[in-house]
């Protein structure tokens, strides 16, 4: 059979991707390219060279840049600008000193500073580096005038503070309610009287009080006795330093250290060597069984814990068990709960899907 003949249609899509081809290299070039000219509009003082600008050699020092900025603003200033006879100058006019003045601040913030000077130098003396140069002069531009690393330390402090103060609020918040609980205000008392101190309160004499005296003393010393007696654990305990967030940041690598070294002794013991789990173990594997942190697992009351080991919880089908019986008791107390029966009243007589118009 002969060949197969070529439409024209299809030839000249040959030819017009065998064009785009040859032309992509073409439209690349031109857009990598860039000019070669060393003054880029935009960067530094644009099309200008700086150093002409202020009058200055490249080899000028920092006091020659100075005295000739010093020279160049006192004429340009916007305010104090009056045009010479015969100037012929950038700056002509209001308008055009201002600009000139611009200009003439633009070039000595660019020479001033070593840093940036070192990079403008680069620049003129390798203009073929275009997105280099932009780079460097944005990056310079943009970064923060302040260290980062004084802007964390002190926010790091400050959210410190904030909590210590946060935590000694909720702490004496919950000795004040403590205070006024029944249980605990008439043990407290009973610890001041035999301590002899509301008899000091009550003193009489040249150092006589009033009443109002007498009662918020013998309130503080109240306060006192339940502070110094009953220990608050959770979200109201007292505070301690090691738990602010400046302190926990310090000794972080310590934790970190701590937990693994613990880690690796846990594997070891139990489940390498198989030995059998401790009180502090046990409880440690209920409290992730039961998913509460350890703050949450200390507030918990003695005999609790003492129930929990006595059902042997660390085993897993052992708290599968107890898990089950506490959702059942659960679902009884709301059966029994008043509350719970009128809620459960309106979803199915008014609840939500139900419209109803009450008649006053």
């Amino acid at each position: 059979m002969g060949a197969p003949l070529l439409s024209p249609g299809w030839a000249a899509g040959a030819a017009g991707r065998r064009s785009y081809v040859l032309l992509a290299p073409f439209l690349l070039t031109l857009l990598l390219v860039r000019p070669s000219g060393a003054l880029v509009e935009g960067l530094y003082c644009g099309t200008r060279d700086c150093y002409e600008v202020l009058g200055v050699s490249r080899s000028a020092g920092k006091a020659e840049i100075a005295r000739a900025y010093r020279q160049l603003a006192r004429r340009y200033h916007p305010d104090r600008y009056r045009p010479e006879p015969g100037d012929e100058g950038p700056g002509r006019t209001p308008q055009s000193a201002e600009e000139a003045f611009l200009l003439v601040a633009t070039a000595y913030e660019t020479l001033k500073d070593e840093e940036t000077r070192k990079d403008y130098d680069y620049m003129l003396d390798h203009p073929e580096e275009y997105y280099s140069h932009y780079y460097h002069y944005y990056s310079r531009r943009l970064a923060p005038k302040v260290d980062v690393r004084v802007v964390i330390l002190v926010s790091v402090c400050a959210i410190s503070v904030f909590q210590f103060f946060s935590w000694w609020n909720s702490y004496n918040k919950a000795i004040s309610y403590l205070a006024t609980v029944p249980k605990y205000r008439i043990q407290a008392t009973e610890i001041a009287k035999q301590q002899g101190l509301l008899k000091k309160a009550k003193e009489k004499g040249k150092n006589k009080k009033s009443k109002e005296e007498i009662r918020d003393e013998e309130e503080n010393i109240i306060k006192n006795i339940i502070k110094s007696k009953i220990d608050i654990k959770g979200g109201y305990q007292k505070p301690q330093i090691c738990d602010l967030l400046l302190f926990q940041i310090i000794l972080a690598p310590f934790h970190l250290c701590s937990y693994i070294v613990w880690y690796c002794r846990w594997i070891y013991n139990f489940n390498i060597k198989g030995k059998e789990y401790g009180e502090e173990e046990r409880l440690y594997i209920i409290r992730k069984s039961m998913k509460m942190s350890k703050s949450q697992f200390d507030s918990l009351e003695d005999h609790q814990k003492e129930t929990f080991l006595k059902r042997e919880l660390w085993i897993k089908e052992n708290y599968e068990v107890y898990k089950q019986e506490q959702e059942e008791e659960l679902k009884k107390k709301l059966a029994n709960d008043p509350r719970w029966k009128r809620y459960r009243r309106w979803m199915k007589n008014e609840g939500p899907g139900r419209l109803t118009f009450v008649d006053d």
